[in-house]
């Protein structure tokens, strides 16, 4: 088994015992369950000493993307599959600080590959790439003792991939500031839950237009020096208290914030993406969800494809 591969497989087993091990528990002391979909969104913070573990998956493929403006054209598919995981733990009394570290591992193909190629995690210098990409030490908050349904997360994610010339983009070359704020509303006797997301992220780092060819890979460089800001809005309605599916619209914009006569990318563009999903509790600890994103416009070389996604999450 690659490496890669083992990084993938270690937290899902990982999270598989932990849901053995928590049925066994709750059955043997015939404990209630309860219901960690409804309680634990992202707008909630641990206790101190509770962990919270998440496996995402999601996999993007497109044949179509814009021009330069708005007008979409054909184009050989390409798959980008992202593995993402997030380890948090809560280390306040008042239960208002959660501190975590987070890692990526993302497979791309080109070429017009089959989208399910992407999980053989090929890296090569022609139609695959595939590696540990990220990793960001992270801090959640809730700055205000009587609002708990508000929080932030901010994250600093550190390239660690090694540069690759000329080779097919893997992942932005960039130290990347994201902050996320989190806001959410229950209503309807607890059976609709309104939430709602605002992300802004930094880029920093050398400028595409300086970067030596011969020793960088300029593709992926093309982010440096930018801002994005992602807007996301979902609407979740629970059948059950260990059950919920949701909708969900997000608004994304990406701006180049260096100047251009002085080698800066000048590089922006903006999408619309719709989706659906659901998740389920299925232990005291162990959450799995499962997704569906559709990027129904965009501008400026932005694709129009789709992403499927699947989680695991444990709470404990």
């Amino acid at each position: 088994m690659t490496t890669i591969r083992r990084i993938i497989v270690l937290p899902v087993f990982l999270l598989v015992s932990f849901m053995a091990y928590s049925q066994d528990e709750s059955d043997g002391e015939g404990a209630k369950q309860t219901s960690n979909v409804q309680t634990y969104t992202p707008s909630k913070l641990l206790n101190k000493g509770q962990w919270d573990i998440k496996f995402f998956n999601g996999l993007y493929t497109e044949t179509r993307q814009t021009e330069d403006g708005s007008t979409a054209r054909e184009i050989p598919r390409q798959t980008f599959f992202t593995n993402t995981t997030e380890m948090y733990t809560g280390v306040s009394e008042n239960s208002r600080i959660n501190v975590g570290l987070i890692f990526q591992v993302r497979a791309n193909t080109y070429g017009g590959a089959k989208a399910l190629n992407a999980f053989s995690f090929e890296d090569n210098e022609t139609d695959a790439r595939s590696g540990l990409t990220t990793i960001a030490p992270s801090i959640r908050v809730q700055p205000f003792a009587n609002v708990g349904n508000f929080s932030f997360t901010s994250s600093v994610f550190f390239p660690v991939f090694n540069d690759v010339p000329n080779a097919p983009y893997l992942d932005k070359r960039s130290i990347f500031w994201e902050t996320k704020f989190f806001y959410d509303k229950t209503f309807g006797d607890g059976d609709w839950q309104l939430f709602t997301e605002a992300d802004l992220g930094f880029n920093f780092g050398e400028k595409r237009a300086v970067a030596d060819a011969t020793t960088e890979n300029i593709g992926e460089r093309f982010a440096n020096n930018s801002f994005v800001l992602p807007l996301s809005v979902f609407l979740s309605y629970f059948p059950s208290i260990k059950s919920t599916v949701f909708v969900n619209v997000q608004q994304s914009f990406f701006i180049g914030y260096d100047n251009p006569d002085a080698g800066g990318n000048n590089f922006s563009q903006n999408y619309t993406a719709l989706g659906l999903g659901g998740k389920y509790q299925l232990t005291d600890a162990l959450n799995i969800e499962v997704s569906y994103n559709n990027f129904v416009r965009g501008s400026s070389f932005q694709g129009l494809g789709q992403t499927f996604s699947l989680g695991l999450r444990a709470l404990f």
